[in-house]
């Protein structure tokens, strides 16, 4: 019996060693590196590899790093409130509306057609829609809703989650769906039949039973906000910043060390986040 649990123990190492070596190579050294740069020296010419707080001293002794957190912090929690509504909506359509399952794959694939594309391109689409002399603009003119373009439309906040939400929304579409999709459909019958009115199934059984979805879906949402960067650079017209705008500044600048001790500490808050919010759910069952 002990030489069979052995052998299973070799095999499975075995099985698991090849996956292991390169989340080891891909995934950890990266940010075993990052972290140590992160404590080094750095001047207009030169990095110094040697340890020191002074870029962490740097960036928590300055009022620009909470503006910018919070700035960043803001973006995510609009884009997740919005995306959320829409994600949920979406998915709701599709797992509860739509019976066949040949057209829930159908409009379920037509809900992915502008992920074809770069993300990039599809946020660059909106300049022209949004600009001063933009589609919108001339057609709310032309329509007497407005006297002169509205300013706020492109290069501004709006922009920016604009943007966010059109690029992430299908990241809280997809989990939320695929949770739906497994909800048996005779609970919902259940509460109809014991009385229950559409509001009262919607929040006691529906809601309840896709928070697992809906917590994957957030998760996706919020880091992909947080560290993007070139969003906020064109969209605001470089405006306004993030965190990622911040990281890319100093590279720019070839601060390596100030941009490693910026990305440890935002993935450090990212991580505290993502532990906070898996407080609320299990989120395993759906892995």
């Amino acid at each position: 019996m002990q030489k069979f649990f052995a052998r299973n123990t070799v095999a499975g190492w075995l099985m698991v060693s090849p996956l292991a070596v390169i989340l080891l190579f891909f995934l950890v050294m990266p940010i075993v590196m990052i972290v140590i740069v992160s404590f080094w020296q750095a001047t207009e010419f030169s990095i110094i590899p040697a340890f020191s707080l002074e870029n962490y001293e740097f960036l928590f002794g300055s009022s620009v790093t909470y503006r910018v957190f919070l700035n960043t912090f803001k973006y995510a929690l609009i884009t997740w409130a919005v995306t959320l509504v829409i994600g949920f909506t979406v998915a709701y359509y599709l797992a509860f509306h739509i019976r066949s399952l040949t057209w829930q794959i159908a409009l379920f694939l037509l809900c992915t057609i502008p992920f074809w594309t770069s993300n990039i391109i599809r946020m660059i689409s909106w300049i022209p829609f949004l600009g001063r002399n933009g589609i919108a603009n001339s057609t709310l003119i032309s329509w007497g809703v407005i006297d002169e373009p509205l300013e706020w439309l492109l290069f501004s906040d709006f922009a920016v989650i604009l943007a966010f939400v059109h690029l992430y929304t299908l990241f809280m579409v997809v989990p939320i769906f695929n949770t739906m999709v497994r909800i048996d459909k005779s609970l919902i019958e259940a509460a109809r039949d014991a009385g229950a009115s559409g509001a009262q199934i919607l929040w006691n059984v529906i809601i309840p039973l896709t928070k697992p979805g809906i917590m994957i879906g957030t998760i996706f949402v919020v880091t992909l906000v947080m560290g993007d960067f070139i969003t906020v650079r064109f969209m605001s017209g470089s405006q306004s910043a993030n965190v990622g705008r911040l990281i890319s500044n100093d590279i720019a600048l070839l601060q390596y060390p100030s941009a490693a001790a910026t990305a440890v500490v935002l993935l450090v808050t990212v991580l505290i986040v993502i532990g906070i919010l898996l407080r609320f759910v299990d989120i395993r069952k759906e892995l």
